[in-house]
């Protein structure tokens, strides 16, 4: 019927199709959309970037080493790209899929009517981020507490510890030797924590007063403002070799050693785009904190 009206009445079918009860516009746009669908498009030539079979299955052959068979694909790529980078297009055509996602430079999500300030790292020791987390020990209930401070631009962990508990004095300890393993100076540095314990202590408050270290802290009743720390904690728990539980304090820092040295030596860091130099990102990749500027106690 649609197609005795476009025949009948064309170019301006409106009276055709109230005749015969259709909607103009709907259904025969609808129709229209469909039949181009189906032709036959023409053949488009091969790239000049296409891929060969034979490269094809080097890339095949790599992605499938040994070295590769218990990573995803998008972990696959990053350490191929320091060699070639045709093996991301060589991963599609051998029909591994993989997404690579696009990072924002800023946080523009905020909850209205909350005093915030922006806090923009733009260089290597400008903003940190630290928190604390379980691990867990021989026997149940028993746990072991990783502090871990994040550089928020280079995401290097410029210092950690592991301790039986937690304290606001083993917490003034850390932060007091990173800032002189750094050479953190007056005035330079932004501290960014959740609003635990240790963090919201007075000692460690008057800490930072002494030190001229800017404090900050999430927002009450925001489980989301501290997400490098936290995104940090799952890296370190979704590890392969992460144990169960840990038999000692000893085993426990002896993993831990291991794991940060790979964090921050060889591991491909999904927010810097996969770049593993830390100390040569380019202030084009600026990371953006949006957190509250008051010390919630």
């Amino acid at each position: 019927m649609i197609q005795a009206v476009e025949t009948l009445a064309p170019p301006s079918n409106r009276s055709a199709c109230e005749a015969v009860g259709l909607r103009a516009g709907a259904s025969i746009g609808r129709n229209r959309r469909r039949t181009c669908r189906a032709q036959p498009g023409p053949e488009r030539p091969p790239s000049p970037r296409a891929l060969t079979p034979t490269e094809k299955a080097t890339v095949r052959e790599v992605l499938n080493s040994e070295r590769f068979q218990i990573r995803p694909p998008a972990k696959c790529m990053p350490p191929c790209w320091m060699k070639s980078a045709t093996y991301a297009r060589g991963a599609r055509c051998i029909g591994f899929w993989l997404k690579i996602r696009r990072f924002a430079n800023a946080v523009t999500n905020c909850t209205p009517g909350l005093c915030q300030t922006e806090r923009l790292a733009t260089h290597p020791n400008q903003l940190w981020s630290w928190d604390i987390t379980k691990l867990r020990g021989p026997v149940t209930w028993t746990y072991y507490y990783l502090y871990v401070i994040l550089d928020v631009y280079s995401r290097y962990v410029v210092g950690w510890m592991i301790a039986e508990r937690e304290s606001e004095e083993l917490a003034q300890e850390l932060i007091r030797e990173t800032c002189a393993k750094q050479g953190i100076q007056p005035g330079q540095l932004t501290l960014h924590a959740d609003n635990g314990s240790a963090m919201i202590a007075k000692s460690v408050a008057q800490l930072l007063i002494d030190l001229e270290v800017v404090k900050s802290h999430s927002r009450p009743h925001v489980s989301d403002d501290n997400p490098y720390s936290e995104a940090q904690f799952k890296t370190l728990k979704y590890r392969p070799d992460y144990p169960e539980r840990f038999g000692c304090l000893a085993d426990a820092r002896a993993w831990a050693q291991a794991f940060f040295a790979w964090y921050n030596q060889e591991h491909h860091h999904t927010g810097l785009d996969f770049s593993r130099l830390r100390s040569c990102i380019t202030d084009r990749r600026r990371r953006c904190f949006k957190s509250g500027n008051r010390f919630w106690m």
